[in-house]
């Protein structure tokens, strides 16, 4: 017993140092990020307007600011309170693999772009590109560029899990497991510091939500929902929360498991985010973290409201049925820079 006592103490000590020296937020200089709607800025525009064709390498996917949030996304915000330069590569309506959880997208007639077959090959391909004036179009460097993971809003979504529309016999545990394939695929090619944000807490978006918290029969993102709810969306928002437990509660035990049990990636670093709690704790107490104009709305939507001034939209937590407004992303974005400084309440460090 003593014996086991000593050596918690030890690994204890062991980590809080590894923490404190191994994250230092002043020095990360370029921030890579991949997911979907949630941190996407310009990428599925420019599929949807060159007929499904990918973006050239070496293509600058520049600001949007009139993303998911109506506004700038929480990449955009880090990249500026951070000073550093960002490499997007999210694209709105991707699954980690259309391999587990393909969604068809009718305006090119294919499935949306996702992390493994299409995001992660960009970057790849954008990391070795020299451009026409022979200098390198991506100028991170291993000790100074993190990678962010945000995925699996449309995974455990509809057409995807929460409609039993994989395929079949694919399960949670292989999505999770392409993330984490994700993160070797971009291990194997250099990189070492990652940040993996685990799923919102998608039973309260006004898409899943029940009636008594503002739960839609119907939105633009799901309108087939009357028919697959028949009539009880109670039960869809329960099933959303038993997901979203079961993925985030893998995502809590498989990073230390890989990193200091497996010891898969020799060298790496991980910080697992908890968005999750984040942004449940801003549903609970809103006046912590929304700061608008209009009274504190944590059930309703901006563009449900009808014409708002902008000021207004900073009361809300939700953007529109599914995505969370500019504030909750301004929030995201800060926290996210305390995570990189090796200390936050939100993350846990591996």
């Amino acid at each position: 017993m003593r014996c086991l006592l000593l050596f918690s103490i030890v690994l204890g000590v062991v980590c809080a140092d590894y923490t404190t020296n191994s994250w230092q937020s002043q020095s990360f200089k370029t921030l890579v990020t991949f997911g979907d709607s949630y941190t996407d800025e310009n990428r599925l525009g420019y599929f949807g307007s060159h007929n499904g064709s990918a973006p050239p390498v070496g293509w600058d996917a520049g600001v949007s600011y009139k993303a998911s949030t109506g506004g700038l996304v929480w990449p955009r915000y880090a990249s500026i309170y951070t000073n550093s330069t960002l490499y997007n590569y999210a694209v709105s309506g991707a699954v980690c693999s259309n391999n587990i959880t393909p969604r068809w997208w009718s305006t090119i007639d294919a499935p949306f772009p996702d992390i493994i077959n299409y995001e992660l090959p960009a970057y790849i391909a954008d990391s070795e590109y020299i451009t026409p004036n022979g200098t390198a179009f991506f100028t991170g460097t291993p000790d100074t560029t993190v990678y962010a993971i945000w995925i699996g809003t449309n995974d455990v979504g509809n057409d995807a899990f929460l409609t039993d529309s994989q395929v079949a016999g694919k399960t949670l545990s292989d999505y999770v497991d392409c993330v984490y394939d994700v993160v070797d695929d971009l291990y194997q090619s250099g990189a070492r510091y990652f940040v993996l944000l685990n799923l919102a807490p998608l039973n309260l978006v006004p898409q899943y939500a029940t009636p008594e918290h503002g739960g839609l029969n119907s939105t633009q993102f799901f309108p087939e929902k009357p028919s697959v709810a028949a009539g009880n969306i109670t039960e869809i928002s329960y099933r959303m929360l038993e997901t979203v437990d079961t993925v985030n509660s893998i995502y809590a035990y498989r990073t230390p498991f890989e990193t200091r049990v497996n010891n898969t990636w020799p060298g790496v670093s991980i910080a697992n985010f908890d968005v999750h709690a984040l942004i449940t704790d801003m549903y609970m107490n809103p006046k912590e973290y929304l700061n608008g104009t209009a009274p504190l709305n944590v059930t309703g939507y901006v563009i449900g409201a009808g014409n708002i001034s902008r000021s207004d939209r900073d009361s809300y937590l939700w953007y529109d049925e599914l995505h969370p407004s500019e504030q909750v992303d301004r929030i995201v974005a800060r926290e996210f820079v305390g995570v990189l400084g090796g200390e936050s309440k939100w993350a846990k460090y591996w």
